[in-house]
C-alpha cells in the first residue's frame, strides 16, 4: 500500500532483459536503505526489490506489467519517481494507492501558469476506468486531484514543489504515463454496474 508522495527520483542505471522479464538497476538516495524482497514503486508501479548494491537496487519487471505500464520506454538514464510502502501507523497524506497501474495515458498538453503547470491526459475508457471532477487520481506514482474530467480524459494541475521533485519536469506532450485509478471510485463503479 501506497500514498502516492514521492520519496524521491532514480536515475535507471542499467536494464537488463531476460526471456520477456526486464531487470531495472536503480541509483537512488533511498536504494541504500531498501531491503531484499521489499515493495517499493517505481512510476507507481509495485516492484519488488531483488538486488541490491552500494546505492542502487534492482528490481524486475514481468511481461504482464511491461504491457500495462509505460516502463516499457524507459532507457538507461531516464529518471522514475520512488515511494517505499506505507508506514501502517503513518499519516496518508495522498490518497490510498496500491502500486497496481491500470493503464497508460498519454500527455496532450502542457500550459505554464504563473507559478504552477497544468497539463492534459487522454486516456481509453473503453477500459472502464473513469475519473470524476475534484477526484484522485495517481500518475506515475503521484497522488492528484483530476479537473476538466470527461469521458476519457481530464486534467491536473502541479506546483513548483511536485514539478521538482518527481519526474514532472521531463514530462512533455504526447509522453506516456502510468494511471492508476481511484481503488473506492473502481469498487463503486462495479457495484453500479454489477446486475
Amino acid at each position: 500500500m501506497f500514498t502516492g508522495i514521492i520519496e524521491t527520483i532514480g536515475k535507471v542505471i542499467s536494464i537488463q532483459k531476460e526471456g520477456s522479464n526486464i531487470h531495472y538497476t536503480i541509483h537512488s538516495s533511498i536504494s541504500n536503505q531498501l531491503k531484499i524482497d521489499q515493495s517499493v514503486a517505481h512510476n507507481g508501479v509495485c516492484l519488488t526489490v531483488v538486488a541490491l548494491d552500494e546505492n542502487t537496487h534492482t528490481v524486475t519487471a514481468v511481461d504482464e506489467t511491461l504491457r500495462k505500464t509505460n516502463l516499457k520506454t524507459l532507457s538507461e538514464g531516464q529518471i522514475v519517481n520512488l515511494e517505499r510502502c506505507m508506514i501502517a501507523n503513518d499519516r496518508l497524506d495522498g490518497h490510498i494507492v496500491q502500486g497496481h497501474v491500470d493503464q497508460t495515458a498519454t500527455c496532450t498538453g502542457k500550459e505554464t501558469l504563473d507559478g504552477s503547470w497544468i497539463f492534459d491526459f487522454e486516456y481509453d475508457a473503453s477500459l472502464g476506468n473513469i475519473t470524476v471532477e475534484k477526484g484522485s487520481i495517481c500518475i506515475n506514482g503521484v497522488s492528484l486531484t483530476c479537473f476538466k474530467s470527461g469521458d476519457n480524459h481530464f486534467s491536473v494541475t502541479i506546483i513548483p514543489y511536485t514539478m521538482e521533485h518527481t519526474n514532472f519536469h521531463e514530462l512533455n506532450t504526447g509522453d506516456e504515463v502510468n494511471l492508476e485509478f481511484d481503488i473506492i471510485g473502481k469498487y463503486v463503479s462495479k457495484l453500479l454496474n454489477k446486475g
